[in-house]
């Protein structure tokens, strides 16, 4: 179990980055699914996990994993890295869509540098993150 909360801390640290072009403007909810990853990812990465869980497919799975990361964040991280996690950038390499309601969004932040990825799922008309699925493949299997 520890190892799969270490993990989920360092998955959303990757996320952490994200350019104002591109991103939602309007305050709402994300219009498309690279909107609601990039959402996520800046949230995850300003330490702001109250609008983060906003983000997140609520069931039980994600909800666990989410808050477990947000302990490591409070708990674990130096405040050094979390000044640098704030001020990284999010690339986004590529968007793989699965069928209209799923997508895999790969991404890096300029911290870490680290290529990962994300899945994000349209459930009643909104676009939110499956967080759960960081822990469902390994970091070979992105291709």
């Amino acid at each position: 179990m520890n190892r799969r909360i270490l993990f989920a801390a360092l998955a959303l640290i990757f996320f952490a980055s994200c350019k104002d072009t591109g991103r939602n403007t309007t305050g709402g909810q994300p219009s498309s699914d690279i909107d609601a990853a990039r959402e996520f990812i800046r949230a995850a990465l300003d330490g702001d996990y109250t609008k983060a869980k906003t983000f997140v497919v609520n069931d039980s799975l994600n909800q666990q994993d989410i808050e477990a990361s947000e302990r490591l964040y409070r708990e674990r991280m130096s405040t050094e890295d979390k000044t640098k996690y704030r001020g990284a950038s999010i690339h986004i390499h590529e968007t793989r869509a699965i069928n209209d309601s799923t997508s895999i969004i790969y991404y890096s932040n300029t911290f870490r540098n680290q290529k990962d990825s994300l899945k994000v799922v349209k459930s009643g008309g909104k676009w939110l993150v499956d967080f759960k699925y960081i822990f469902k493949h390994k970091p070979d299997s992105l291709r």
